[in-house]
């Protein structure tokens, strides 16, 4: 499986513009985008301008539908320099309440 999901290179600034832009993505369930809900795992723009989103659903029953995939493509693709992108859905490691920010804690009334 994955060697280290997301740990160890740092983002490059075209990555780091894709994370920023996939914030605006939001989750239809929960009203939070992907990144503060920690569904975001890892990012990898190519040379080519092509871009893979490593990315998990809440549950595995979840199905990431045309939709959701629609607007993730849209808000990775609208990134200067990068030219397509690929999803690449994961259920390893798998999502929990931990992996998501303060900010998407907060906003679902959770504390801890």
């Amino acid at each position: 499986m994955a060697d280290g999901i997301g740990e160890g290179e740092e983002f490059s600034p075209i990555e780091d513009a894709v994370m920023k832009s996939l914030e605006d993505v939001i989750d239809p369930e929960l009203g939070i985008d992907m990144v503060n809900l920690g569904l975001i795992y890892d990012i990898h723009v190519d040379d080519g301008g092509n871009c893979v989103v490593t990315m998990t659903l809440t549950t595995m029953g979840c199905p990431l539908g045309n939709l959701l995939a629609d607007q993730i493509n849209r808000a990775v693709t609208s990134v200067d320099g990068v030219t397509g992108c690929e999803i690449d859905l994961v259920w390893e490691p798998v999502w929990d309440m931990s992996k998501m920010s303060r900010f998407a804690k907060v906003a679902l009334g959770i504390h801890g």
